[in-house]
């Protein structure tokens, strides 16, 4: 009999903290979603603060993590992601809150990121994508100055609202994120998105609210948009055949964007999906599976 109330007074006593963190009232901390983190995973940052802030920062491999409040000032949330291509091993996240009171508070937890199992696929494309004439090499050149121009700027609150959803709801994919792509024998890369087996001119949709910063023709993109949602996050969409947005243009989530196709270096018709969080490419189905928070 004692032991079964000492388990219930725990139980209680487990569920009373619980709540109270949820609230904001208890103990301040640090919370990582999901707490199993490999190369390739955006994950979501909670931070509960007993009193309330008016600024949260944080650094996670040498970048600055931008956090955005919820309410009343004691929940902070951010989105961060460890690239494809980071080695295993633990990596320190630390936060900083400025508190309204004028003083400050550090938090601090290191995070262990394991190795993913991504396999190898060898491809076939034209030799003008492994080996590029000058008048190729000049097209790469400028395309990446349209990049880097599309890639430097971001909004400094989240656009996006609510949990990411696919481009194409019912096509199957094809090529994974991460996989090692073998092309013509010779050349190999990492695969830094998400494929999609889609005919020429089917509908693509956007993954979440955002703000059109590239909506051109690239020499190995193809036909591409890029959407920015803000701190930092942005989605790709690549091979396009027609593109229904500008630069400048402001869309909501599952609003068509463009019609699939097989341009630049593509083996086919099919949608190619990227998901870049400060120059960092991350798993676009890992991005889905996301509980987020309404930023709304």
């Amino acid at each position: 009999m004692k032991i079964l109330l000492r388990a219930l007074t725990l139980v209680l006593s487990f569920s009373f903290v619980g709540a109270a963190y949820c609230n904001g009232a208890a103990t301040d901390g640090l919370v990582v979603a999901p707490d199993h983190l490999e190369n390739g995973a955006p994950f979501l940052i909670t931070v509960a603060l007993k009193d309330e802030a008016v600024e949260v920062s944080g650094s996670w491999m040498g970048k600055k993590v931008a956090f955005f409040s919820g309410r009343g000032g004691r929940r902070w949330y951010a989105l961060a992601g460890v690239d494809v291509e980071v080695a295993p091993g633990r990596y320190p996240l630390d936060v900083e809150a400025d508190l309204k009171d004028g003083s400050q508070q550090r938090l601090h937890r290191d995070l262990a990121v394991e190795v993913a199992p991504y396999a190898e696929v060898t491809l076939q494309v034209p030799d003008r994508f492994i080996k590029p004439d000058p008048k190729a090499l000049r097209e790469i050149a400028a395309d990446k100055i349209v990049k880097d121009k599309a890639f430097a700027k971001t909004a400094p609150r989240p656009e996006w609202t609510g949990e990411f959803v696919p481009p194409l709801p019912l096509a199957p994919r094809s090529d994974s994120f991460g996989t090692r792509r073998v092309f013509n024998g010779t050349l190999a890369s990492v695969h830094r998105g998400l494929d999609y087996r889609a005919k020429n001119g089917t509908p693509v949709a956007a993954v979440n609210a955002g703000q059109v910063v590239l909506a051109q023709p690239l020499y190995f993109e193809g036909g591409c948009v890029v959407i920015d949602h803000g701190l930092g996050l942005m989605t790709v969409y690549m091979h396009l055949s027609k593109i229904q947005v500008a630069v400048g243009d402001g869309v909501s989530g599952g609003q068509r964007i463009a019609l699939s196709g097989g341009t630049g270096r593509a083996t086919g018709p099919h949608l190619h999906l990227g998901v870049r969080w400060q120059g960092s490419y991350l798993d676009p189905v890992k991005l889905f599976q996301l509980a987020l928070p309404s930023t709304r």
